[in-house]
């Protein structure tokens, strides 16, 4: 009797421990595909690849929904390493969508020489897609088995400008449910142009990547592409740091990583090898709620001749 009843323990103590690792750890083998049109435009309609595990039987899941970069001019949802990006999180059991948007910079600039009106345009264009595509998985929820409740943008560059003014600027969110709110946030070299768009109650777990001498996306706040003053480009942006800070002054969770000294190549680096941060936010700060202010720092480069360096980066 004895031996059946720690046989039994055992047993339930490698059932705990395997439901410990989903999200986590990849749990799952087989990852499906499917392609949908999440919306009909006046140009070509516009669809999103929605990556399942085929094993799981979870009725609520969280879903990660990632935005490519390419200056609103360029990029694929489903570029090779976007599509393992999002096999990886279904393995995790994580259900994971990656979505096309309207490129309203094909054959233009985003520089200094874009006027500052047009950026904000292309923001609140790609941001209102972005809710629209949120609200049409919302609405298939039940299919997907998706908790909408965490619901997690992610993007990288203009996708991560894109996911931030999607969960932040009110005016792009006329798509969304009126009580709907996002579980989460992923940025990778991402800014907003206003950093009081975030506040008390616009606040959600936020997870950020940055390099601190990136020269087209401010890690602090500075002018987007680091433009003159006098440049019809001139935008004001405000990155990772920034953000961090304002989390931090309203005693909100976030988990910042910094590459002192790097680039722009934060923009990709996380979808590519730091998928384990990435499943650590999901598991601890969306699925958990657990209350963490966390900060990584890599030290990467020392030289940044453009920008001040921030201290962090100085120890």
């Amino acid at each position: 009797m004895l031996k059946t009843s720690t046989l039994l323990l055992s047993l339930l103590l490698i059932g705990f421990s395997s439901i410990g690792q989903r999200y986590k750890n990849q749990i799952f083998d087989e990852v499906s595909e499917k392609t949908l049109t999440y919306l009909v435009t006046d140009a070509d309609p516009l669809q999103l690849d929605i990556y399942q595990s085929t094993e799981d039987t979870l009725q609520q899941r969280p879903m990660i929904l990632f935005v490519h970069g390419g200056g609103f001019a360029g990029g694929a949802r489903n570029e090779p390493e976007i599509k393992e990006f999002c096999r990886n999180m279904a393995r995790r059991g994580i259900v994971t969508a990656s979505m096309s948007y309207t490129l309203t910079m094909k054959g233009k600039s985003f520089s200094c020489d874009q006027a500052a009106a047009n950026k904000m345009a292309t923001f609140k264009q790609v941001a209102t897609e972005i809710n629209k595509s949120t609200n049409y998985l919302i609405n298939r929820r039940e299919e997907f088995r998706i908790d909408p409740t965490k619901v997690i943008l992610a993007g990288s560059s203009a996708g991560a400008e894109a996911v931030l003014h999607a969960a932040f600027w009110s005016e792009t969110q006329q798509a969304l449910p009126a009580d709907f709110k996002y579980g989460g946030l992923i940025s990778m070299a991402g800014a907003i142009f206003d950093i009081d768009l975030i506040n008390e109650q616009s606040a959600m777990p936020i997870q950020l990547f940055h390099g601190s001498c990136d020269n087209l996306v401010p890690y602090g706040s500075a002018p987007h592409h680091y433009c003159d003053q006098e440049d019809v480009g001139y935008l004001m942006l405000h990155g990772a740091g920034s953000i961090a800070k304002k989390m931090e002054s309203l005693n909100k969770g976030y988990y910042l990583l910094t590459g002192c000294g790097d680039n722009h190549s934060w923009a990709g680096k996380p979808f590519k090898h730091y998928r384990e941060e990435v499943a650590d936010f999901v598991y601890y700060d969306v699925v958990k709620q657990k209350f963490r202010q966390l900060h990584e720092v890599l030290m990467v480069n020392e030289n940044c001749d453009f920008t001040e360096t921030p201290e962090v980066c100085l120890d």
